[in-house]
């Protein structure tokens, strides 16, 4: 078997408005699939027990835990999109950053002319550039 490595995300019981989100939002992407727990599991009945969707054709995972855990996502680990005109970075940026965080605002920085990196609603962070 052949090794693969792929990104992990851990919710708490918001997996699937995640996922929807995040797939409305970039090309070639889709829910893949979702296994949900169901009557007499350990997690919530209805809530992501294990899923794979992809973003721009990239694969990631995705569960609700069904422990509350004292952790959760960091900015030091963050998605990081390379976008391909200045609407795209905008409409991302705007969408990510509605009811979240922004740790640099959309702007020119000496590494970037088109730079921002934001916390989404679901505390996922998002690197966001325009080469």
């Amino acid at each position: 078997m052949t090794q693969k490595i792929m990104t992990f995300l851990m919710f708490q019981g918001q997996a699937e408005e995640a996922m929807t989100f995040y797939t409305s939002l970039f090309d070639d992407a889709e829910i893949v699939s979702v296994t949900r727990y169901g009557p007499g599991q350990p997690g919530a009945e209805g809530t992501v027990q294990h899923a794979v969707f992809t973003l721009a054709g990239q694969p990631y995972m995705a569960i609700d835990s069904n422990v509350r855990h004292d952790f959760t996502f960091t900015p030091a680990i963050s998605l990081y999109v390379t976008c391909a005109s200045e609407a795209e970075i905008e409409r991302l940026y705007a969408a990510l950053s509605e009811k979240g965080a922004t740790m640099m605002p959309l702007d020119s920085y000496g590494f970037s002319s088109r730079f921002a990196w934001v916390s989404d609603r679901f505390g996922v962070s998002w690197q966001l550039n325009l080469p």
